[in-house]
C-alpha cells in the first residue's frame, strides 16, 4: 500500500496546488472585480486601486494564485504569495489576537502553509512545470527512452 501511495503522490501535489491556486485566485478576483461576494468588509465592492496593503495583496492572489494552480513557475509564485499571507497575518490579523480563531486570521495562516509547502514539492504531476521539463530534457537528451521522459517530474 505504500508504495501505492507513493506512485500516486506527484497527483496528490498537483490536486493539492491546482485546489490552492485556485482559492487563491478567487480571493484576488473577489478583491479586485467584486465577483465571488467582493472583497471582505465591502459589501460585495472591490479595493479601490493602489490601497496598501489589501490591493496589492490581492494582485499577488489573483496572479500567484494563477501560476500556482497552472503549476507554472510554482516554487517562485508560491513563495511570494506565502510571504504575502504571512505579512497578511503578522501585521494585519495578528495585532487583533495572537490566535488565528481570535483574530481572523486563519485563511492568512492555512494560505501561507500551504503555499509554502509548495515551494519545497513543486508543482507535482499535472502542471505546465512538469510539461516544460519533459520537453527541455528531451531537446536535450533526444536518444532517452520515451518511458522516462513519460514518467510524472515534480519540478
Amino acid at each position: 500500500m505504500t508504495e501505492r501511495l507513493h506512485t500516486a503522490q506527484p497527483y496528490a501535489i498537483g490536486l493539492f496546488r491546482i485546489v490552492t491556486g485556485l482559492l487563491f485566485l478567487c480571493h484576488g478576483a473577489a478583491s479586485l472585480f467584486g465577483v465571488l461576494g467582493g472583497a471582505a468588509g465591502t459589501d460585495g465592492g472591490t479595493i479601490p486601486a493602489g490601497t496598501w496593503p489589501g490591493w496589492y495583496a490581492a494582485v499577488i492572489q489573483l496572479i500567484g494564485g494563477g501560476l500556482v494552480m497552472l503549476g507554472l513557475g510554482t516554487r517562485v509564485a508560491a513563495c511570494v504569495a506565502s510571504g504575502s499571507m504571512a505579512y497578511a497575518y503578522f501585521y494585519v490579523h495578528q495585532p487583533a489576537g495572537l490566535w488565528p480563531m481570535a483574530n481572523g486570521g486563519e485563511a492568512a495562516a492555512m494560505f501561507c502553509w500551504a503555499l509554502f509547502l509548495l515551494v519545497f514539492t513543486g508543482s507535482g504531476a499535472l502542471g505546465l512545470d512538469a510539461l516544460f521539463a519533459r520537453r527541455a530534457g528531451a531537446k536535450r537528451n533526444p536518444g532517452a527512452s520515451t518511458e522516462a521522459q513519460e514518467s510524472p517530474v515534480a519540478a
